[in-house]
């Protein structure tokens, strides 16, 4: 189990293999976020994205899938998120892409009014299968501590 003490600074990992499938764009999109350009051929042929696109937000949604399977792969201890910061989507995600992530922790911190509990950002990038970043993001994550009676530095 990893714990606070044992997420060192600067550290990357690289993880995630996500196919990405028309039906599964459609199917969010028409639930979610349905703007034509997710939805139909047509329409989506006469916008920049020049085809069906996913989601910025069904983007997020695989991301997510693929953190949480490195979690279970990489056990944590962890607590949630508070949130994230700065969410840039950079290239559109179209169906026939394959999505993985780099994630880089950035600093990390003890909590001082929970010393149970440290936060860390990480910088988190998703790749598509040409190695171009579609999507970026900094990622605050909330983690256990092993020794919550150590004292807050």
């Amino acid at each position: 189990m990893q714990y606070f003490e044992d997420i060192p600074v600067g550290v990357t990992a690289k993880f995630g293999n996500y196919p990405v499938t028309r039906e599964e764009v459609m199917e969010f999109a028409a639930k979610y976020d349905p703007q034509p350009f997710h939805l139909d051929d047509e329409a989506a042929a006469a916008t920049h994205f020049g085809r069906l696109s996913a989601s910025g937000w069904h983007t997020c949604a695989m991301t997510m899938s693929m953190l949480v399977e490195n979690l279970k792969q990489n056990r944590q201890a962890g607590l949630g998120s508070p949130g994230i910061d700065n969410l840039r989507w950079l290239k559109p995600v179209y169906p026939g892409d394959t999505l993985r992530v780099e994630s880089t922790v950035l600093e990390k911190r003890r909590s001082q009014s929970r010393p149970e509990m440290g936060i860390f950002k990480s910088q988190l990038t998703v790749f598509n299968q040409n190695d171009e970043p579609v999507m970026q993001m900094v990622s605050n994550g909330l983690v256990q501590v092993r020794d919550p009676d150590a004292p807050v530095e």
